[in-house]
């Protein structure tokens, strides 16, 4: 039992972070359109808002909104008569309702912190009974002072969610592959109807589990290849069944959500949104479905994969060291993984690989069998080292340059392959049986003292981890590590969702309100209100605008700022008038958090 209780300490620091660290945190953009949708899901059983991502991690969101009194406006314009007014509904939601945004935002958030707490456990779990407990507690230490997972377990979003639902997709997988019970056959099928039902994104689950099953049957070298191609056939059945009983689960709740949305509404909607959508017979597909009152469940949950698809092939326009694209960079997400996580985990990554690629090059038996031998024996690391090349690979070849946030999924199991090689690293010693009095010596003396190297090195690197993410509290969206110059640094890599998302507005209200600023011309990126937090303090300011007459105070995100410093590439355009220019020659004198900087210009 006591071992149960060990997550508590990691995980009790993780959580008073999240929750620390995000009270004073405004809104960031993307729950501008999330937290009305979540509420709307539950409330109102209506999805005509945020139809881009599934309902199921803004419902757990919205739920603690359903026990207080908020006010949600449906006789606006927003609601009633645009096609998916979801920017302009949370904006409404939030400050114009008469509701408490601070409540709200601190309510609806919670959730996804006691999820991210779950999640940890979870992980803990599923490694520690599949590689021990050392391995399952170095895991476990990596997720908890994660700056991306404490980051992204803060807001309302669906980062933490597509993470979830791939672990739990994969590792209820995998099970069934080893045990392919009727019992394992239908929570593979609740488990992947789950993450769909979290993020579209995890459609890619699918190929994954094809790869998975290919490699299953190849690796049962015992059997003949007869015998191969029939356990192939009988468990491509059982996944067909597994697919079927997501579906199942996908209707019930999309069923749920789309109850009160009107059926000639949402046909209406759906044929708008998908009207520049390049395959048509698709879209006649979905409209089919969405016709048929029993099927339109599904036309709604289709509407929302389209919408992905729509959207991955439009790109994402970034600024990205120095420069400005829409097109994507193939280094994209390789960099930002490696300045937005722990230098001391890369340190340990590196070494956890040299000594996984020194035992591979210096084994006796290289061949086709052994390789597939070896498969079998080591499945759960096989299928996490395929789903995070499989993953990667899709994201370096996708011009959705989003953050470093996108690649999230893949950390959990990076944090349990590696950590898997330092505990083996650390336990390097020979396995044979002692024959002598001299070799039982040299045992004890390779176990107990010439390890203690290893273990104060791997000890001094966690404890810099832990160290170096409890020092930039609470400032970890902005966060990046020292080979990008630290977080205040971070800026000039990369920003949006990677560093300003907007959560520093009520920061820079209290930077105002102490310097007894009268009047302040704010640029803003993000879902917080500069109106509400700032009343008659503020005045919108854009580039083009010019210098602000009689100088003054002036504020602006990192983001517009990079975006308008950035060069433009790949043939992105920016007007002359939206460079900034004339903010060039000064200086920020503060700033608001990490990500708005201010100026006082003469």
């Amino acid at each position: 039992m006591r071992a149960y209780l060990i997550p508590i300490i990691p995980l009790g620091i993780m959580f008073i972070l999240m929750l620390g660290s995000s009270w004073n945190d405004s809104a960031i953009i993307d729950e501008l359109a999330h937290i009305p949708a979540g509420y709307s899901y539950l409330a109102l059983r209506d999805y005509r808002l945020n139809p881009e991502h599934p309902p199921l991690i803004k419902d757990l969101a919205a739920l603690p909104l359903l026990f207080t009194r908020v006010s949600f406006p449906t006789n606006v314009p927003s609601w009633s008569d645009d096609v998916n007014g979801q920017w302009t509904q949370g904006a409404i939601f939030l400050y114009e309702a008469g509701n408490n945004p601070d409540v709200i935002l601190r309510l609806m958030r919670l959730p996804m912190m006691i999820l991210a707490v779950f999640f940890g456990w979870l992980l803990w779990f599923w490694a520690r009974r599949n590689f021990g407990e050392p391995v399952a507690h170095l895991a476990l230490i990596f997720y908890s002072f994660s700056p991306t997972f404490i980051t992204h377990s803060r807001f309302v979003t669906t980062d933490l969610a597509a993470a979830f639902g791939f672990f739990i997709g994969l590792a209820a997988f995998l099970k069934f592959l080893d045990q392919p019970s009727a019992k394992n056959m239908l929570l593979a099928g609740l488990a992947f109807g789950t993450a769909q039902l979290l993020k579209f994104s995890l459609i890619l689950l699918l190929p994954i589990y094809g790869v998975l099953l290919v490699a299953w049957a190849l690796s049962r070298v015992h059997l003949d290849w007869n015998e191969r191609a029939k356990l192939f056939f009988r468990l491509l059945v059982k996944i067909i069944v597994i697919v079927i009983v997501a579906i199942a689960l996908i209707w019930l709740i999309y069923a749920y959500h789309v109850w009160n949305y009107p059926a000639e509404r949402q046909y209406r909607d759906a044929e708008f949104i998908l009207g520049s959508f390049r395959f048509r017979s698709w879209v006649t597909f979905d409209l089919w479905l969405i016709q048929s009152d029993f099927l339109r469940p599904l036309g709604q949950y289709f509407l929302g994969l389209f919408m992905v698809f729509q959207r991955a092939a439009g790109g994402n326009t970034q600024y990205f060291l120095g420069e400005v694209t829409a097109a994507g960079s193939r280094i994209y997400f390789p960099m930002l993984y490696l300045l937005k996580e722990s230098l001391a985990l890369h340190i340990l990554s590196a070494i956890a690989i040299f000594f996984a690629v020194r035992r591979v090059l210096t084994s006796s038996s290289k061949s086709i069998a052994a390789v597939l031998g070896w498969v079998r024996d080591h499945f759960l690391e096989f299928g996490s080292i395929v789903f995070i090349a499989i993953y990667w690979l899709s994201s370096l070849s996708s011009t959705l340059n989003i953050g470093v946030r996108h690649v999230l999924p893949t950390f959990p199991f990076i944090y349990v392959l590696v950590s898997k090689e330092i505990v083996s690293w650390l336990r390097s010693w020979p396995t044979s049986d002692v024959a002598s009095w001299w070799e039982w010596l040299k045992r004890a003396f390779e176990i107990y003292i010439s390890s203690i190297p290893r273990y104060l090195t791997v000890f001094i690197l966690v404890l810099w981890m832990m160290a170096s993410v409890l020092a930039v509290y609470p400032h970890y969206l902005s966060y990046y590590n020292e080979l990008a110059g630290g977080t205040d640094q971070g800026y000039l890599v990369s920003v949006d969702s990677n560093y300003d998302w907007g959560q520093d507005l009520k920061r820079l209200r209290d930077f105002v309100g102490q310097n007894g600023i009268q009047k302040i011309a704010v640029d803003y990126f993000g879902g917080g209100s500069p109106r509400y937090y700032l009343g008659e303090k503020f005045e919108p300011w854009w580039s083009s605008r010019g210098y602000p007459p009689g100088g003054g105070w002036f504020a602006i995100s990192a983001t517009f700022q990079m975006g308008a410093y950035g060069q433009p590439v790949k043939n992105f355009q920016r007007r002359p008038e939206d460079s900034y220019e004339w903010l060039r020659p000064f200086r920020p004198v503060a700033r608001a958090g990490k990500s708005i900087f201010i100026y006082r210009l003469p």
